[in-house]
């Protein structure tokens, strides 16, 4: 009797030690899916909008003295989504579809609208779901807001023509975002990618920003992001697993221009390497030296420009 009782004792123990350590992640979870997927002021992240000391303020300024008209289509989830449409000066087929990354809206990419307009193209910033004027309670780590893109994209051919020829650029999640739509077969109007300080998958940025943000070690960071990754699956519509860039990137046989910063400690600079091999069709790269998250553009105005255009003017005209 007395080996039975100590025996259950023992066992009452390492059940309640599992348990406390099951409510223990279940918790660390839920405060991490709510960090990282749930609408909210980010405090880590900046609004966005540059002041005049900033590299690309005339930039900025320049997109915001253009004449915009209010864009708007629904997500195949019903989600409410804006953009703002910004004709070239002169007639053309050519459209941007330009797409910010996480915790700001389109005012992020303002000067890269403005770069476009000015190499003659029909601008179309648009807010991701849960950001901006756009509707939605969770962000979708670009695999949401791929889809979302692709819905852009039709839309753009729906009021520009079926001679329209559209680029999609994409910022740190918006460069994530571009690289999924490529996999996604988006319509044949679609000519070329430019995506700038994109990760590789869901994971692999979460787990580097459990470890630089909270200095979790991967063992602890890794259930608690599987977690993460069943909220989101619950609440959002979608898993970690889904958000894979490389795997888009091996179907995609439209021309993608990579592009991310030297001391990027973000979205690290190494995932460039990785999703530049992945990529199937024509590629080119650069890497700014100097250059922090999202800061390439401001790093190097003229080369920057220099770059991109001579890429896209091999695939559009």
């Amino acid at each position: 009797m007395k080996k039975w009782s100590r025996a259950r004792k023992i066992w009452t123990s390492i059940v309640s030690l599992i348990l406390v350590i099951a409510i223990i992640l279940a918790s660390a979870g839920a405060y991490f899916f709510y960090v990282a997927e749930v609408r909210a002021k980010k405090s880590f992240v900046n609004s966005g909008a540059l002041t005049a000391k900033d590299p690309l303020y005339s930039q900025q300024e320049a997109w915001r003295k253009y004449s915009a008209t209010k864009w708007e289509i629904k997500a195949k989830d019903g989600t409410k989504l804006v953009g703002s449409y910004v004709p070239a000066a002169q007639k053309t087929d050519k459209t941007a579809l330009v797409i910010h990354g996480f915790g700001v809206d389109h005012v992020a990419m303002e000067p890269y609208g403005a770069m476009f307009h000015q190499n003659g193209y029909n601008v179309l910033l648009i807010d991701n779901r849960a950001a901006g004027k756009s509707g939605g309670h969770y962000i979708g780590y670009g695999y949401l807001e791929a889809q979302d893109a692709k819905l852009w994209t039709q839309k753009i051919v729906q009021e520009n023509g079926q001679d329209s020829q559209i680029v999609v650029m994409g910022a740190s999640l918006g460069g994530a975002t571009t690289m999924m739509l490529s996999g996604m077969n988006p319509p044949k109007q679609v000519k070329a990618y430019v995506e700038d300080a994109g990760y590789t998958t869901i994971k692999a940025e979460l787990l580097y920003q459990a470890s630089q943000m909270y200095g979790l070690p991967k063992w602890i960071a890794e259930p608690i992001i599987g977690i993460v990754s069943i909220y989101s699956r619950i609440f959002a519509g979608y898993s970690f697993n889904q958000g894979d860039v490389t795997k888009y990137l091996a179907k995609n046989d439209r021309p993608m221009f990579f592009i991310h910063g030297a001391q990027d400690d973000f979205v690290p600079t190494h995932f460039i390497y990785e999703n530049y091999k992945a990529q199937k069709g024509p590629k080119e790269m650069m890497v700014v030296p100097k250059a922090a998250h999202v800061q390439s553009y401001a790093t190097n105005i003229p080369k920057y420009e220099e770059r991109v255009n001579a890429f896209l003017n091999q695939y559009v005209h």
